[in-house]
């Protein structure tokens, strides 16, 4: 940008504001040290290394199910387009979830993904003086994100039905004048559902500065309704959105934010450039593809149910949960379930600090599932030996 430009924009002529493009000139200079955007930040702490070829890994949420077979072919055709940016196929994707959502076109900001659209969206509403409220246990890239520009991070813990707890997030957000309050629904890691009228109420009684950042990445995989209609009544809501769970498209990077002009438009000052143009036109051929999200949601969950029963049938403790993913209680440090599993082959998720005893599980194949139960049993009793 030549120095004309850069003075342009700082006086006003462009949505940038000086406060955005100082903070952007900090990230340029800490480049690829950033700890809410490095590889690992980027595989969602779930990055193994080389695994073996029979191995199982139910560690990171995904969807082995991978694309629809609508998205695979959209995908295949445009390979060889793959020289020109296409820009008109993320207006594409925008104009397609838009219209489904009952939105107008300018309500949607496409992304590679959700984890880029939530630390922009940590960077633009919160500071030193505007702190991140979050649930404990939550997904932590905001939260991560937030430390990196000097925000308070606040942690509430969830509710003995592991829903957040907002009236507790909200009366945080009241007495320390939060910048954004971040609910992901269903809930990751635990997988499990916040009301949509606690949502509704948190809306209602939020402070007026503050922003709800509701991350529905694993909503398509629970019976519960989406909260789009919250953002066409133009409330203070940023709604994020992935092809990375349901519709099996981690790898191929697509996803979008959802939310009133003004406030996804603080967004964009944070980067700019072409997405991903195979994600791009596989995500628009996901939305179009029919009955592919209960078919998805049904497969996912009979294979869900299968491995709670087993667990309740052999008195392993878990959380009940209507996502792709579950927390089991290993009744001891759960780094140490990790670490047997692994030698057994089968590469489950993390733990969070406030639940050390907790390891996260994704929902793989039934077959996938098959081994791992095997591999459970094995590993329960050589350690409670």
């Amino acid at each position: 940008m030549t120095s004309p430009q850069l003075s342009a924009r700082c006086n006003g002529e462009s949505p940038i504001s000086r406060r955005a493009f100082s903070r952007m000139a900090t990230l340029l200079a800490a480049g690829a040290t950033l700890p809410f955007y490095n590889e690992s930040a980027l595989a969602q702490l779930s990055k193994t290394g080389p695994i073996p070829p029979d191995a199982v890994k139910i560690n990171a949420n995904e969807n082995p199910l991978g694309p629809c077979p609508e998205a695979a072919e959209a995908i295949a055709k445009v390979i060889a387009k793959g020289g020109r940016y296409m820009y008109e196929e993320t207006d594409a994707l925008a104009s397609t979830l838009a219209e489904q959502e009952g939105l107008d076109p300018e309500y949607v900001l496409p992304f590679p993904g959700s984890s880029d659209p939530l630390h922009r969206a940590v960077l633009a509403f919160t500071s030193k003086e505007k702190p991140f409220v979050i649930s404990d246990p939550g997904y932590e890239a905001g939260g991560r994100a937030a430390q990196f520009v000097g925000a308070k991070v606040i942690k509430v813990p969830l509710t003995q039905s592991y829903a957040h707890d907002v009236k507790a997030m909200v009366k945080a957000a009241q007495e320390r004048k939060a910048g954004l309050i971040y609910i992901c629904n269903p809930n990751n890691p635990t997988g499990t559902i916040t009301p949509r009228a606690d949502i509704e109420w948190l809306v209602a009684n939020k402070p007026e500065e503050t922003v709800l950042l509701l991350d529905e990445a694993y909503i398509h995989l629970s019976d519960e309704p989406m909260c789009s209609d919250l953002v066409a009544m133009d409330k203070d809501v940023i709604i994020l959105r992935t092809f990375s769970k349901l519709y099996g498209m981690a790898g191929l990077r697509a996803g979008a934010a959802i939310g009133r002009p003004d406030l996804i438009g603080k967004l964009r000052s944070y980067g700019a450039g072409a997405l991903p143009l195979t994600g791009m036109v596989g995500a628009t051929a996901s939305l179009k593809a029919k009955n592919l999200v209960p078919e998805r949601r049904k497969i996912i969950k009979d294979v869900r149910e299968d491995v709670f029963a087993f667990l309740q049938k052999n008195n392993i403790t878990f959380i009940p949960s209507v996502s792709n993913c579950f927390m089991l209680d290993a009744k001891m440090p759960a780094r140490r379930l990790i670490n047997a599993m692994k030698k057994e082959k089968i590469y489950i998720g993390r733990v969070w600090p406030v639940w050390p005893t907790h390891a996260r599980i994704s929902v793989g194949t039934k077959e996938e599932m098959a081994k791992f139960k095997t591999a459970l049993l094995k590993v329960m009793s050589d350690l409670q030996a």
